[in-house]
């Protein structure tokens, strides 16, 4: 029996151990997706207790409740019927965390239980077993450390985990106050870069559209009299953003879509929108799909890399989206079909020589197959890979998911030009989930020169390894 999560966890061949070892381990982390607060950056926020950096809670912004934390961490507890007090809720935060260890003895298969114990070995240095007679062991363990270590701020957090690029996620309206004071601060040496996420201007059928338009007016000084005049303000918007070192957008989408469209039909159902009658579908769709077309052609312009992420069914439980909000754990996989309309948009773009650097994530796994035959027909030549299939996404980011990911790109395009993995997370301990995929990537790519379907050719092997975990986004963020 193999012990339990050793220094080989997951290394199941001589070549995956040394290419793991050797070659990835020791590369800088490239985060460019992820929702951590650049405020707490700048302030190098030192947590009182593990449960805070776990679970988070709430705070009150603007008179209303507003939740934050690991999403992840409060499904599982809600799938061990944990009353929602001890999860969003105001109970004691040793409380909070012993409901959460009660549940993660359960999670046997789910990462979770992967990350935690990465975590707590990587920044806390205990090897031991997280379960409900540790618990005290272990809450008075992390707690000293975050108390008192002066490498567990945030900052030293980052530092500890070989961090080289943040990339937060911003919207076009925030001021990126905390961006700039942490570029002016010679003290910060990661690089902290802004990512320009402009759901609110495009997603309109989505509740508040005319509310944040008139926010986004407010910003540039101007009234908005047609879709053109959005598009000019994205655009100053993201020449702003692109000061303070913006590399990448991101469009979440609960599906792309892509229908026929021209200025004059955009305006007609962004006029419509702004004088709060209801659009139907088709309208929706034409704006959107002109601000999509508008936008891809700005980020290629100011050299912006565009992610997109779509098939994701948010906020089904009607009552608790009514009682907590958006983004508190109660979303699911969509099923959508991507297939025309993604190429669409790739294909318009592409017409006129203006299609950005693309990343596409489904939440999805099922479309895999088809996004990893459609970024072979859109590849270009001023960087290799320069449309990729996505990493592993929020409910696929699993070792299956990551494993079938990685196949698809392998069969499909290059995985030697994969610009490899991301947190995607609210938490400044979650940089273990890039060792987690260096290792199941250092695993799969050694079992297929164990068996003989590649080369023991050392010198490639360690320019692919490596490229994947660090020197493939380098090169495609323009570090």
């Amino acid at each position: 029996m193999k012990a339990f999560m050793d220094k080989d966890f997951l290394l199941e061949s001589d070549t995956a151990r040394h290419l793991y070892h050797d070659y990835s381990a020791k590369l800088p982390i490239i985060d460019y997706h992820c929702h951590i607060p650049p405020q707490e950056i700048y302030e190098d926020r030192r947590f009182d207790n593990i449960a805070q950096v776990w679970l988070g809670g709430h705070q009150v912004v603007n008179g209303k409740d507003t939740y934050f934390g690991d999403h992840y961490k409060w499904r599982v507890m809600r799938s061990n019927g944990v009353p929602e007090e001890y999860i969003t809720g105001d109970k004691p935060d040793r409380e909070r965390f012993q409901k959460f260890v009660e549940s993660l003895e359960m999670a046997i298969g789910n990462p979770m239980y992967t990350w935690c114990h990465l975590e707590l070995k990587k920044y806390f240095g205990y090897d031991g077993v997280l379960n409900t007679e540790t618990a005290e062991e272990v809450w008075n363990l992390c707690n000293d450390k975050l108390q008192h270590d002066p490498n567990m701020t945030v900052r030293g957090l980052i530092k500890q985990s070989n961090v080289a690029m943040v990339g937060t996620t911003d919207d076009p309206i925030d001021s990126l106050e905390w961006h700039k004071k942490i570029k002016e601060d010679p003290s910060i040496d990661v690089v902290v870069a802004p990512s320009f996420r402009p759901d609110k201007a495009t997603n309109i059928l989505k509740p508040g559209f005319a509310e944040y338009i008139h926010q986004l007016e407010a910003v540039v000084g101007r009234e908005f009299k047609c879709v053109g005049c959005v598009v000019s303000a994205l655009e100053e918007r993201l020449q702003y953003f692109v000061s303070l070192g913006c590399r990448a957008a991101d469009q979440g989408l609960d599906y792309v879509p892509y229908v026929e469209t021209d200025a004059s039909k955009a305006t007609a159902a962004f006029k419509k929108a702004m004088a709060g009658e209801p659009l139907t579908k088709q309208e929706g769709e034409e704006y959107t799909t002109y601000l999509l077309l508008a936008l891809g052609r700005l980020y290629h312009k100011y050299h912006v890399v565009e992610q997109i992420h779509y098939s994701c069914l948010r906020n089904p439980n009607r009552k608790m989206f009514e009682k907590l909000g958006p983004d508190t754990g109660f979303d699911m996989i969509a099923v959508t079909d991507g297939s025309v309309s993604i190429s669409n948009l790739l294909s318009k773009l592409t017409e006129t020589d203006e299609c950005p650097r693309v990343i596409l994530y489904s939440l999805n796994p099922s479309d895999f197959d088809m996004l990893g035959t459609m970024i072979g027909s859109f590849q270009g030549d001023e960087v290799p890979g320069k449309i990729q299939l996505g990493s592993a996404w929020w409910f696929c980011d699993t070792n299956d998911g990551m494993n079938q990911q990685m196949r698809t790109l392998a069969r499909l395009g290059l995985l030697g030009n994969f610009i490899g993995m991301l947190t995607d997370s609210r938490s400044f301990l979650s940089y273990t989930r890039h060792e987690l995929f260096r290792r199941l990537m250092c695993n799969l790519i050694g079992s297929w020169v164990e068996n003989g379907q590649y080369p023991n050719d050392d010198a490639t092997l360690k320019k692919m390894v490596e490229g994947i975990s660090y020197y493939n986004a380098k090169r495609y963020f323009n570090l």
